[in-house]
C-alpha cells in the first residue's frame, strides 16, 4: 500500500521531478509536431540529409562512424538512460521502491501494462516474423507526456495518483531496459564485451572502495559506452549500468545520485528528449491511406497502447486487490486509476526508440507503420485519459474573492 503522506525530502524531489517532466512533455510535443511539419514540407530533403549526415570520431585505430540519427539514438539517449538508472537506484535505495508494501499495487499494474499490449500486437502480427520484431513497441510509457497530461489538472490531481503513475513508469522503464538488452542486441563481439565487462567491474570496485567523485565514474562510463557500442549490445545500456555504480551517499552524507539527477533533469527534459523527438517523429504522411492505418503493425501498436495498456493495468491491479496483495491508495478511486491507465498508453519516446531498434534492419514500410501506430495510439490514449480524468478528479477549489479576503481580516 502506498503511504498517505510522503516524507518532506521525498515530496520535494517528487514535485521537482513532476515540474520538469511536465514542462518537458510540452516541449516534446512541439518537437514532434515540428518534425511532422518539416518531414511533410518542401524542406523534407534537408531534414533527411541532416539526419543521414555522417559524423565520425577517430582516435588511432578506434573509429566510430555513424549517421547523425544514430549519434542521437545511441549517444544522447545513453544520457537519458543514465538518468533512468539514477532514478531507479534512488527509488530502490531510498524512495518509493524501497518498501515492498508500497510497490505491489503499481508493480502489478506495470506487469499487466506490458503483457497485454504485447499480446495484442503478437495476436495481430502472428505469422509475420519481421513484424513480430516489434512486439515490445506498445509496452512502454512516456513519463514526460503522461505527467504533462496530469499537469493540466494542477492541484486537482492527488499526490498518490502521481506517485502511482511515477512508480508504474519506473517499472516500465526497467522492463524496457531488460527487453532491449535481451531482444534487441545484434551480433556480439566477445572482445568488446570483455572490455565492457572490465570497465563495469572497475566501476563497481570504485564504488566498493569509496570513490565518490562522479567525474571518475563518467570517464569510466565513456569507456563502457564505447565497448558496449562495439559489442553489439545496444549502447544506451551502458548509461544504466554506470548509473547503478554511482554511490548513493558520500562521506559527508551527501547524495551523488541525487545531485547528478538534479543536474541532468533539465538538459534531458529540455534538450535531449526534444532532439530525439525531432529526429524520430518525422513521419511522411503523403501517400498514406486507410490501408496503412489498418496494417497489422500499425494496428498492433495503436491498439496495444490505446486498449492493451489500460486493460492490462486495470486487470492486474484489480487482481492484486482481489487477492489481498495490495490496496487501493486511500486518496484515489478506481475512475482516477482508469484515467491514469489510459495516460500510460502515451508511449511516445520509448516506443519510438524501441521501434527504431525493432525495424532498424527491416522494411521501411514497417518502420513507417510502427511510427504511425505510436502516434495514433499515443494521441488517442491522451484524449481518452483527459476525458476520464476531467470527469473523475475533484473540482478545483474556488479562489476566494478579494472582498471575502478583506472581510476575513488578517491572519493571526
Amino acid at each position: 500500500m502506498i503511504r498517505n503522506a510522503l516524507p518532506l525530502p521525498s515530496y520535494n524531489a517528487l514535485r521537482e521531478f513532476i515540474r520538469l517532466e511536465s514542462a518537458g512533455g510540452i516541449l516534446l510535443l512541439f518537437a514532434a509536431i515540428l518534425a511532422m511539419l518539416v518531414a511533410n514540407s518542401p524542406l523534407a530533403y534537408l531534414y533527411d540529409a541532416l539526419l543521414q549526415t555522417t559524423v565520425a570520431v577517430e582516435v588511432g585505430n578506434l573509429e566510430i562512424r555513424k549517421p547523425l540519427l544514430l549519434w542521437i539514438n545511441d549517444g544522447l539517449m545513453a544520457v537519458f538512460f543514465f538518468l533512468i538508472g539514477l532514478e531507479i537506484k534512488r527509488e530502490v535505495m531510498e524512495g518509493e521502491l524501497s518498501n515492498f508494501s508500497q510497490i505491489v499495487f503499481p508493480a502489478f499494474g506495470a506487469i499487466g501494462g506490458m503483457l497485454v499490449p504485447a499480446a495484442i500486437y503478437a495476436w495481430l502480427n502472428w505469422g509475420d516474423p519481421i513484424a513480430m520484431d516489434g512486439w515490445a513497441i506498445p509496452v512502454a510509457t512516456d513519463i514526460a507526456f503522461a505527467l504533462g497530461l496530469l499537469g493540466v489538472f494542477g492541484p486537482r490531481v492527488p499526490t498518490q495518483l502521481k506517485v502511482f503513475l511515477l512508480t508504474l513508469a519506473i517499472f516500465d522503464d526497467l522492463a524496457a531496459i531488460i527487453i532491449i538488452a535481451i531482444f534487441y542486441s545484434g551480433d556480439l563481439s566477445v572482445t568488446a564485451l570483455l572490455f565492457g565487462a572490465a570497465a563495469l567491474v572497475f566501476a563497481v570496485a570504485m564504488n566498493r572502495f569509496g570513490v565518490t567523485r562522479t567525474s571518475s565514474y563518467i570517464l569510466v562510463g565513456i569507456v563502457l559506452w564505447i565497448a558496449v557500442l562495439k559489442s553489439g549490445v545496444h549502447a544506451t545500456l551502458a548509461g544504466v549500468l554506470i548509473a547503478l555504480c554511482i554511490p548513493m551517499r558520500d562521506e559527508n552524507n551527501q547524495s551523488p545520485v541525487r545531485s547528478l539527477e538534479h543536474d541532468l533533469h533539465g538538459p534531458v527534459a529540455f534538450a535531449i528528449l526534444p532532439v530525439f523527438a525531432f529526429a524520430n517523429a518525422g513521419l511522411v504522411l503523403s501517400g498514406m491511406s486507410l490501408t496503412d492505418i489498418t496494417h497489422p503493425v500499425t494496428a498492433g501498436v495503436a491498439l496495444g497502447l490505446l486498449l492493451g495498456k489500460p486493460i492490462g493495468i486495470l486487470c492486474f491491479v484489480g487482481l492484486a486487490v482481489l487477492l489481498g496483495l495490495a490496496r487501493l491508495p486511500a486518496d484515489i478511486n478506481w475512475r482516477q486509476v482508469t484515467g491514469v491507465s489510459f495516460a500510460c498508453g502515451i508511449g511516445f519516446t520509448m516506443s519510438l526508440f524501441i521501434a527504431g531498434l525493432a525495424f532498424e534492419h527491416g522494411s521501411g514500410d514497417y518502420f513507417a507503420g510502427d511510427r504511425l501506430g505510436v502516434l495514433l495510439g499515443s494521441i488517442s490514449s491522451a484524449i481518452v485519459a483527459y476525458i476520464i480524468l476531467q470527469l473523475s478528479l475533484p473540482a478545483a477549489s474556488p479562489e476566494p474573492s478579494q472582498g471575502a479576503q478583506a472581510k476575513a481580516g488578517p491572519h493571526r
